[in-house]
């Protein structure tokens, strides 16, 4: 659609000027955009990723160890009565070291808060070590846990602490259903809420370096055989002060439309870790996971894929398809590969007869460590 152009510099440098008086006038309050200068992204000597919710909880998961990364469940908990939730969404911890020096920063937040508390306590998790807070995309699994992690957290943060987003669209109003007329309410991330918490929001449209060890992609570039697979719908425009600004992306004829989600918004968390390359962290990957990992080669310059992590969207792929996309990735020849959340079953078993042992799967409250 000739509606969804990559944005330009010099629309880019205007957009900003005008998400910056909006932010003046209180419209957007605690918006920030990331400088569009290159990034050099740093390099971590040790990478874990505690897999806080997700999709599945295998009470007789096994370890596993393969190309330098092992995979590990987490501890019974002490009391028997009580268990880890899982829940159609996603939320990592991701804990780094760079010659000594921890950063700890939270990727997505699950589709509820009770389950996302309830297995923060239980897996032992501080969020008083945190340093930043990265949000995928606006879809809700990712999002709704959010507003109640702030609500018991946010005194334990600390005062600066930065939500990085993707593009703008994060904050649109999503429905959800087979087509127009059929749709139902799919959630809305309410900028003004996380304003009330004091929570300073960046829209990383650019890839930008987080806490830094870290680093995402910015928007991704599609230029892979992979498409968007149907999912949500999208409403552009800003009603109440709830919901996306037009002015900053598109024209302004699509102000209102109710159209398929392109998801212009999304990005990826990556990390490059010493001397073995690359982890690529797709929550979702609605953009493509092939597009995902190129994009992140291309604004780190690391060629290297050590492991491919997370959800792939690829549980409604038709057979044909997923077999295309499976062989395109083994051609970014990653060490490791660990789908989560939305992959699918279909793509699990696709990915394994294709790349064999270099395919891991994961629980709710397992463990992934990369590096010496």
């Amino acid at each position: 659609m000739d509606s969804f152009k990559t944005l330009g510099r010099r629309d880019f440098l205007k957009a900003s000027a005008a998400m910056a008086s909006a932010a003046a006038a209180g419209s957007f309050s605690c918006i920030g955009i990331a400088n569009a200068a290159p990034i050099a992204p740093p390099a971590v000597d040790k990478l874990s990723i505690r897999v806080v919710v997700d999709s599945a909880f295998d009470s007789f998961f096994r370890p596993a160890q393969v190309n330098g990364v092992s995979i590990r469940a987490a501890a019974r908990p002490s009391n028997w009565r009580r268990t880890l939730h899982n829940e159609w969404g996603l939320s990592l911890w991701l804990e780094s070291q760079v010659q000594g020096a921890a950063r700890t920063i939270m990727l997505d937040y699950a589709y509820t808060s009770p389950v996302l508390l309830n297995n923060i306590e239980l897996l032992g998790l501080d969020p008083a070590k945190l340093d930043a807070l990265i949000v995928s995309h606006g879809h809700a699994d990712h999002y709704g846990g959010l507003n109640g992690f702030l609500d018991k957290f946010r005194a334990a943060l600390p005062a600066e602490v930065t939500l990085y987003a993707g593009g703008e669209d994060n904050f649109c109003h999503r429905l959800a259903g087979p087509g127009a007329g059929q749709l139902v309410d799919n959630g809305t991330l309410d900028r003004r809420e996380l304003a009330a918490q004091r929570i300073k929001t960046v829209l990383c449209e650019t890839p930008t370096v987080v806490a830094g060890h870290a680093f995402t992609t910015g928007q991704i570039k599609r230029d892979s055989i992979e498409r968007v697979l149907p999912n949500t719908f999208v409403e552009f425009g800003v009603k109440d002060q709830l919901g996306c600004n037009i002015a900053h992306y598109l024209p302004a004829e699509m102000e209102g439309k109710i159209v398929p989600d392109q998801h212009l918004h999304e990005h990826a968390t990556c990390f490059n870790v010493r001397d073995r390359g690359l982890v690529v962290i797709s929550s979702c990957g609605h953009s493509g996971i092939v597009n995902s990992v190129r994009q992140a080669q291309a604004v780190s310059g690391v060629d290297k894929v050590h492991a491919i992590v997370g959800g792939f969207h690829l549980g409604p792929a038709p057979a044909d398809y997923l077999k295309v996309v499976v062989a395109e990735i083994g051609k970014l020849n990653p060490d490791v590969l660990i789908p989560m959340h939305c992959s699918g079953l279909n793509f699990v078993q696709e990915a394994r007869a294709q790349l064999g042992e270099k395919v891991l799967v994961t629980t709710t409250g397992s463990r992934i460590d990369f590096g010496a």
